[in-house]
This record gives structure tokens, sequence and C-alpha cells, in this order.
């Protein structure tokens, strides 16, 4: 069943009210917020000198808050109230709310303030075509700053999209539109080489842990671009 990425669509999702069929867990913003830090962060941040960060899509603020760990000043936006009203209560608990704000935002819409020295989203998905969305990212990295995608790969090869369990730990049961899938192709594409240098452009597996502990394959894609002075 396919969905809109839409306000309603989030709010549902952070309320509680979106489960899959057969969850009975009964508290999937908890799922949410309980995942690590997305591996792919850690990786390619590694190299990079903290400066100022923004998360796109930052749900309960796990890769933000771990960005503020590491020395990073980051903001996260989000669409959804509830998601961010969480990740606020996590940034006070870990003491990092000096190093974080939380902006509540239509990402489709919304022009940040100025520009980062590394923007990062991971499985986000605003109402638009997932391209477009990326190329929107694209413009709010500073010179010599990082870009950082992972998204989910279309379905080609893979028969739905894998890595759309990571946002809960657990498949939704539904299927994103077609748009919302790419390539690391088609995301570097929408880059121009005269302003954009391509440090890694690749489509990967990896196992994690799902609903009840049992093993799922989750399938990336993980694009990150240094923008040239």
């Amino acid at each position: 069943m396919a969905h809109e990425f839409d306000r309603a669509y989030w709010d549902d999702i952070w309320a509680g009210a979106g489960g899959s069929v057969g969850d009975d867990d009964g508290d999937r913003p908890a799922a949410m917020a309980a995942n690590p830090p997305n591996p792919h962060l850690i990786r390619e941040v590694s190299r990079l000198v903290p400066g100022t960060a923004l998360e796109a899509g930052c749900g309960a603020g796990t890769e933000a808050l771990w960005l503020a760990s590491q020395g990073w000043q980051v903001t996260g936006a989000d669409i959804a109230a509830e998601a961010l009203t969480i990740a606020a209560r996590r940034s006070a608990e870990l003491g990092l709310s000096g190093r974080v704000s939380w902006v509540e935002a239509d990402l489709s819409a919304w022009e940040p303030p100025a520009r980062y020295d590394l923007v990062t989203t991971y499985y986000a998905h605003p109402a638009i075509p997932q391209l477009d969305f990326y190329e929107r990212l694209a413009s709010w990295v500073a010179p010599r700053g990082t870009l950082l995608i992972v998204g989910h790969p279309n379905d080609a090869g893979h028969g739905r999209h894998g890595g759309h369990v990571t946002h809960a730990g657990h498949d939704r049961g539904a299927h994103p539109p077609a748009e919302a899938g790419v390539t690391a192709a088609s995301v570097t594409a929408r880059l121009e080489a005269d302003r954009w240098e391509i440090v890694a452009a690749e489509e990967t597996s990896r196992e994690m842990p799902g609903r009840g502990g049992a093993p799922v394959t989750v399938h990336d894609v993980v694009v990150t671009a240094t923008r040239r002075p």
C-alpha cells in the first residue's frame, strides 16, 4: 500500500498510531528512539573536524545527539512535533541541550537560516520526490562542507524497501512511493562536478536486529560528497 509522506502521516507514526499490521509492541516511537546511530554516519564523519551540522528528518534525534556528543553544533529538523518533543527530552537527559537545537519544519519548503559544515539525512522522506529533496539538502551545505545521504534503494533487486525497517526496527507493512527509492548514481547525478567532489557513492547491505531480535537485512544507498570552495 502506497502512502504520502505528509505531516499527517508522520504525526501518525510518532503518535504511535501508524503501527504495521501485526505490530504488538504498542510503542513504535520508543522503538525508533532506541535505534543506535547509523553506522554510515560514524564511519563517514570520523574523518571530519566538528563544526555546524544539520540533520534533515531527525526524528527522535539519535544521529543529531551522536553528532553533538562528538563536538558538533547541531540543528535537528523534522516535520513531526512529537518526534521533536522526544528528541528535546533526550538531549536534556544527556546534557546536550546546549549543543543541539530542534526545528519543526516541512523540509520540502523550509529554508535554513545558514549553511552548514555538514548536512546529513537518514531515510527521511518529505512530500516531494526523493531526488528533489536531496538536491535541496545539497544547497544547504557550506563551501568545503560535507553532504552525507543515507537512503533507500529502489525496489530493483530487493523486492521491497529493505532499509525501511530502520525507522522503527521493523517493517511498516507499507511501500513508499516509487520516487522514494534511489540509486547511488541517481543521487550523484544531481551533484554538479564543478561544485562537488564525490567521496563515496555505494549501495550496501547490512544486518540489524528486527522485531523480536530476529536479524533483518537492510539495503542502503550511501553518498558522501564535499562541496568545492
